[in-house]
């Protein structure tokens, strides 16, 4: 005989077996419960229940015999039945009704439940949110927080409708890995209600900028749409403008590294994000502005297409995009790129010839050349990511890595004003510093420059509070600083790439053919010596004695003799620069911060 009992006090809800019923081992032959909850109880062996004590109602205590049953010794025929749906669940091939809900539900979340609309996403070229995302991450990585969400429409909608042509409210949230570390990723999907900012989806943003600062995650926003929504009356507000989604978004600056991206239209609150982004990519397509055209016309501003709004031909010259990429694609790549420097080192790492950095530099001294050889000379292979690109032109911008390790890299391009640093260059090149400094990355600047530039136009664009940005930048910097003087190192220009001062960086080297003054050798020339100058016949003679004074400058300021006065640290072969370079990063050291670090929007 086998005693079935009690597993605690409870009361008697159902018997599932009757005298006489055979049982098999793990069957339930009675639900008891207790504190409103409801607790099985299960034969433990194969056998046959004799008896019955109790009745439904009656109460138990812990221990108490419920039933007796008998041990099989004989055919238990007739449990079949009684098992099957048992061995279902068990097996897995029954599914449950709560999981097809679930199931039936989720499954209006997925691009495949609204063929129409993805249809037509991508007869535009463009990708969905969650094809963005996927492509984004590694493969399988993401999971999605808040799949579920509707707008907040329904006292003017139905539930069917809503679940329906509102999935995940139109903004699409989730943490997935990028190189195998996590990144909190979203994406507004333009399919519904053409992307805008609706209550429920700034619930979702906030907590997911909650968890990347709490958990220091780098965030990617894909920030396609038309800003706020008015058609969620959900909710009892008047204006909507306590949300804190845009506060959060940028409290996340200087933090952890944040992504935008952005394609199709980008406008209103959207922009407005994506504008707080420490980088900016965008496709060819793309349109961002702070008003989109009915914002535009009802500031009776005149009527515009979306298209004229903010296109890549202005916001990319105007240095508000940071990288220009021809579609989505690339997009998704450039961002997996950019992140890989906030990952840490690599163990692997490939360099081009270094004898090629022996001809960057022309031996015709007033030759111009491009320093983007340089850095591409430097760099570990394939490996540079040019940011800003179109802005700011006299200085060159990249992210790169050297023996594996992230840097930020500067260089001056005689190219666009013969080197010489205006507004635009300055404002581009304090807010790398910053980046890089923000995000614990090394700096390397390859200098040649004659200087600020100077003149009654350049004054009208405000050039004296911009440079200086240059100096306040580098003097706050926690991260090494390495300088390499490629030709040219004249005046507060030559400073302000140096981090303040020659003596600022780990290090201050030069190439063979540099050459430094206090200002432009040949201005030095004439302003010192005018008297000298002046007093010889104009002419033949003049100009022989101007170019004697010259040489002798030029001689006097040459790489050489800079490095005999101890006003740089030595002269180097180019070809030896990577591995100056390289010993230069494993010798300093990236400080602690001292406070909070933030990166200008600008």
């Amino acid at each position: 005989m086998n005693q079935i009992r009690s597993p605690l006090q409870a009361q008697i809800v159902q018997w599932l077996v009757s005298a006489g019923s055979p049982v098999r081992g793990g069957d339930v032959v009675v639900i008891l419960e207790a504190m409103k909850m409801e607790h099985e109880v299960r034969a433990v062996v194969d056998g046959r229940i004799t008896e019955l004590l109790y009745s439904p109602g009656d109460i138990v205590h812990e221990g108490e015999v419920l039933c007796i049953s008998e041990h099989a010794t004989h055919d238990l025929r007739g449990l079949e039945a009684n098992t099957a749906s048992n061995s279902e669940r068990k097996n897995g091939t029954q599914v449950r009704g709560d999981l097809q809900r679930l199931q039936q539900r989720v499954a209006f979340a997925l691009d495949s439940s609204r063929p129409q609309a993805l249809a037509k996403r991508h007869a535009a070229g463009l990708r969905t949110a969650r094809e963005n995302i996927a492509d984004l991450c590694d493969a399988g990585s993401f999971i999605e927080y808040g799949a579920l969400a509707v707008a907040a429409q329904s006292r003017r909608r139905t539930e069917a409708d809503l679940i329906q042509n509102t999935p995940a409210d139109g903004m699409v949230t989730g943490v997935g890995t990028v190189h195998g570390k996590s990144v909190v990723a979203m994406a507004y999907d333009a399919t519904v209600l053409a992307g805008t900012q609706g209550m429920r989806n700034h619930q979702k943003t906030d907590r997911m900028l909650a968890l990347a600062l709490q958990n220091q995650l780098p965030v990617v926003l894909f920030a396609e749409g038309g800003g706020g929504r008015p058609g969620d009356v959900d909710m009892p507000i008047v204006a909507g403008l306590h949300v804190t989604t845009f506060a959060s978004f940028a409290r996340l600056n200087g933090q952890v590294p944040v992504v935008g991206i952005a394609a199709g239209r980008c406008f209103a609150g959207n922009a407005a994000l994506l504008g707080c982004s420490d980088v900016i990519i965008a496709t060819k397509n793309a349109n961002i502005g702070m008003g989109g055209p009915a914002m535009v016309e009802g500031g009776g501003l005149g009527l515009f297409k979306p298209e004229q709004i903010g296109p890549t031909s202005v916001q990319h010259p105007n240095g508000v995009i940071d990288i220009l990429v021809d579609d989505e694609v690339q997009a998704a790549a450039s961002a997996r790129h950019y992140l890989s420097f906030f990952q840490g080192p690599t163990g692997e790492s490939s360099a081009p010839s270094q004898e090629a950095l022996r001809n960057v530099v022309p031996e015709n001294r007033l030759r111009v050349y491009d320093t983007r050889l340089a850095m591409q000379g430097i760099a570990d292979a394939n490996s540079l990511l040019a940011l800003r690109d179109g802005f700011g032109i006299g200085i060159h911008t990249a992210l790169a890595r050297v023996g594996g390790k992230p840097v930020g890299m500067l260089a001056s391009n005689p190219l666009h004003l013969g080197g010489a640093i205006d507004a635009d260059a300055a404002d581009k090149a304090a807010r790398f510093m910053q980046l890089c400094n923000a995000h614990g990355l090394p700096l390397i600047s390859l200098v040649d420059t004659p200087g600020f530039m100077v003149g009654p136009d350049t004054e009208a664009t405000a050039q004296v509070r911009h440079v200086s940005r240059m100096f306040v930048a580098a003097a706050h910097l926690r991260v090494p600083y390495l300088s390499v003087v490629l030709r040219k190192g004249y005046g507060l220009g030559a400073m302000a790439m140096t981090a303040g001062g020659f003596h600022s960086p780990l290090f201050t080297v030069a190439w063979p053919s540099g050459e430094f003054g206090a200002m432009g050798l040949e201005g030095a020339v004439r302003l010192g010596f005018r008297k000298e100058l002046e007093a010889v016949p104009e002419g033949p003679e003049r100009q022989a004695l101007y170019e004697q004074l010259l040489a002798r400058q030029y001689d006097n300021g040459s790489a050489i003799q800079m490095a005999t006065t101890l006003e740089i640290d030595a002269v180097i072969d180019p070809a030896h620069t990577r591995e100056w370079i390289l010993r230069g990063l494993q010798a300093g050291k990236v400080l602690s911060s001292t406070g909070g670090l933030s990166v200008d929007t600008w």
